[in-house]
């Protein structure tokens, strides 16, 4: 038999009468992102999904890392596949396991038998391939404690498998099987990291994109594609909307008081990504807001921002440490990206002396004096979408 792939799933083994919707969705997922590698066989069986190369076209070695990133997996294994024999057994990893045998000072062998029927138990048949193992390789020791080398056997309903530690997925759940939310995407460090973790409980995402030009560059929207792009990565296939937001922000400018711009600005970002929500079936927006990081993310004004909207408003990052924010964009790719010099529409018009804990009834009279609905609208019309 070929090499295959096996992931195992984490959370969705929790789940009750709905796993298979779960299941299934984690299998298109998987389907869909090794769809340029080749053709494979994915089926999902035992709280594992098997990934097997159908034809040589299939790079196994691209689609190991591919998977990687897609959530709803907790571990990944490349395994040697063979009849479900003991001396089968034997022989694919006294052969498939001879590099890392020769390597290796000390082993031992964890077997799991999902497939009842099998006549040895789960230790009996670790100790019989581990003696085996023994004598093919007298250089390594066995070590049932501290091995340097851990050979896994798993004899499941379709065959046994041989390999050595897994390595870790992405964890979560599947992207779409929890739903579609907005996600406020700016050019920063903060919102990247917010939509991916979202995403990583299994939401699809909707990434909305504020802006204004010209006081924001040609070069500060591409930089916000080009995060789209990298969160693709595990967010699966989006659609970013881009929003003009010039006229909003000037009027801003024109007719309210400067310490409320930015609260107000932000109210409107709320309205508009709430309309967004609307027509594409979205249910919460998530934002990359941490509590107490600048003056608009206070908690007053953190309330104030939301009273515009009725949908649920996810804040992942709330809680967290700067240090902490950082070290997942480093993780996930997007940090260089978004440290590029190009400032997003945040930064127009930033009020001298900003508001940081405003009456909501004080940021609704210092709007009174915007036609909101009409701005609304006109900056829905000119949406730009651009497909990730």
């Amino acid at each position: 038999m070929n090499d295959i792939l096996l992931l195992k799933l984490g959370e969705i083994v929790l789940k009750g009468l709905n796993r298979r919707s779960f299941e299934a969705r984690l299998v298109g997922n998987v389907r869909r992102r090794l769809a340029d590698l080749g053709r494979f066989n994915v089926s999902c069986l035992q709280s594992t999904v098997y990934v097997e190369p159908a034809d040589e076209s299939a790079d196994l070695d691209a689609a190991f890392e591919a998977v990687r990133d897609v959530f709803g997996v907790v571990k990944i294994s490349r395994a040697s596949a063979c009849e479900k024999d003991k001396d089968a057994i034997v022989r694919l990893a006294i052969e498939c396991l001879r590099e890392d045998m020769l390597r290796a000072k000390s082993f031992k062998v964890e077997s799991k038998r999902s497939d009842k029927r099998f006549p040895m138990t789960s230790i009996q048949l670790s100790q019989y391939v581990g003696g085996e193992l023994a004598e093919a390789y007298p250089n390594c020791a066995v070590d049932v404690h501290s091995p340097e080398l851990v050979v896994n056997i798993e004899v499941r309903d379709l065959a046994a498998y041989v390999h050595t530690q897994p390595v870790d997925g992405a964890g979560g759940m599947p992207v779409g099987s929890n739903g579609i939310a907005v996600s406020l995407l700016s050019g920063g460090i903060d919102s990247p990291v917010s939509t991916y973790m979202i995403a990583k409980r299994g939401v699809r995402l909707i990434p909305v994109h504020f802006f204004s030009f010209p006081y924001t560059s040609q070069q500060a929207k591409e930089k916000v594609i080009e995060l789209g792009h990298l969160l693709t990565r595990y967010c699966g296939d989006m659609t970013l909307e881009v929003v003009p937001f010039t006229h909003i922000q000037e009027e801003i400018r024109d007719k309210c008081p400067e310490e409320y711009f930015t609260l107000i600005m932000r109210r409107f970002m709320m309205r508009i990504a709430q309309k967004i929500a609307e027509r594409t079936g979205a249910k919460a927006i998530v934002t990359g807001e941490n509590l107490g990081q600048v003056a608009s993310q206070t908690m007053e004004a953190m309330a104030s921002t939301q009273a515009v909207t009725t949908l649920p408003v996810l804040q992942p990052l709330v809680g967290m440490d700067k240090e902490d924010i950082v070290r997942y964009a480093r993780k996930i790719g997007t940090f260089d990206t978004s440290i590029l010099p190009y400032e997003d529409c945040c930064t127009v018009f930033t009020p001298r002396h900003p508001r940081t804990h405003p009456k909501i009834v004080e940021v609704e009279t210092a709007e009174s004096a915007l036609d909101v609905a009409a701005l609304v609208e006109e900056a829905l019309a000119g949406l730009e979408r651009i497909r990730l």
